[in-house]
């Protein structure tokens, strides 16, 4: 089967609900891992913390160090209709392009509230419920947020998140985010530091989490999806890191589907990994040949997902599925404050 001809269905599979963890566990190191050794075929179950088993000296871990921001903000219109926004990309200082629910009551002209220092009104109105809002308000409008806004947990999570910060990365610094880079949730200071102490390196980038990373794909054939676009930013400092780990013969590690989508776009852009900030709309499915990443941590994805199918370009698809299955089979935790799964 050739790339143009995968569908959508060849990335299903069957998940029990009770697997969707709903709430991340006590020591975010102690998660389970599964290592996938791609070229074996094997598989191994070990524990997330058992990770610097898996990485050497001379190595570079890329991690993503975007912050979520509180993102969510329930407002009404003049009528008292309640709307929800989910904002995703911030195009001036006071202009957001939102998610909008219901979209078809957030007509162009249409002001809402959300308290009495926040307003908006719908500017522009694009596709998938997509609206342009601009924003009035004083002071900052983090701090508002900060005030009004709620953690855009996913709609798969139904349970209240106690502690906000355990939907943020350890080293989470460029606020910007809709949704955490979860493949990062496992790692703790300590353990970045054991992971330091043995001689590998860790490089930062930032890839601004949004509707690209999460939109369901609604099309038969994957590769008529189009992914939305997402900011990214990768210092000279940190791409040089990267390039000295792989001239000197060192694996260039990513931490999750973010990182990859980061690297790889700014090396499609370039031919090699460089200093760069953008806007990038890559989308990595089986037939893809990647250029910068050696191993690949990541989370158990949704079924359909365009995350799958990153995971299974880098893969194998059937071996990655068979993976999922054997997850299921040992009631491994699914999703966003579940399990992970290294490949290398």
């Amino acid at each position: 089967m050739t790339k143009n001809q995968l569908t959508t269905k060849d990335f299903d599979f069957f998940l029990p609900e009770e697997l969707i963890a709903q709430k991340p566990i006590e020591e975010r190191e102690k998660s389970r891992l599964m290592v996938l050794n791609k070229n074996e075929k094997s598989i191994t179950h070990k524990f997330f913390y058992n990770i610097l088993d898996y990485i050497k000296a001379g190595d570079c871990l890329v991690l993503n160090d975007t912050r979520v921001i509180p993102a969510r903000l329930y407002g009404r219109k003049k009528t008292g209709a309640v709307i929800e926004l989910l904002l995703l990309k911030r195009m001036t200082i006071n202009r957001w392009e939102c998610l909008v629910k219901p979209g078809k009551r957030a007509k162009i002209g249409t002001v809402i509230d959300f308290g009495d220092n926040l307003r908006a009104v719908v500017t522009e109105d694009l596709d998938d419920g997509l609206k342009v809002l601009e924003f009035t308000y004083e002071g900052l409008f983090e701090a508002i947020l900060d005030e009004l806004g709620e953690m855009p947990l996913p709609p798969y999570i139904k349970e209240k998140l106690q502690e906000k910060d355990r939907y943020q990365t350890v080293y989470a610094r460029q606020n910007g985010s809709s949704a955490a880079p979860t493949a990062g949730l496992h790692f703790t200071p300590e353990l970045l530091q054991s992971i330091q102490d043995k001689g590998v390196h860790i490089a930062f980038l930032t890839l601004h989490v949004g509707l690209g990373t999460f939109r369901p794909v609604k099309v038969d054939r994957i590769d008529d999806h189009i992914m939305h676009s997402e900011y990214y930013e990768l210092t000279k400092e940190n791409a040089d890191m990267i390039n000295h780990a792989r001239q000197n013969k060192g694996r260039i590690i990513s931490v999750g589907t973010t990182s990859t989508r980061t690297l790889e776009s700014i090396f499609k852009k370039h031919g090699k990994v460089v200093e760069d900030s953008g806007w990038t709309d890559i989308f990595i499915y089986p037939g893809y040949e990647f250029r910068v990443i050696d191993g690949l941590i990541t989370n158990f994805h949704l079924p359909e997902s365009t995350l799958l199918m990153l995971v299974s370009a880098f893969s194998d698809r059937g071996l990655i599925l068979d993976s999922y299955r054997e997850a299921v089979e040992n009631s491994y935790r699914f999703f966003s404050f579940g399990d992970a799964m290294y490949i290398y």
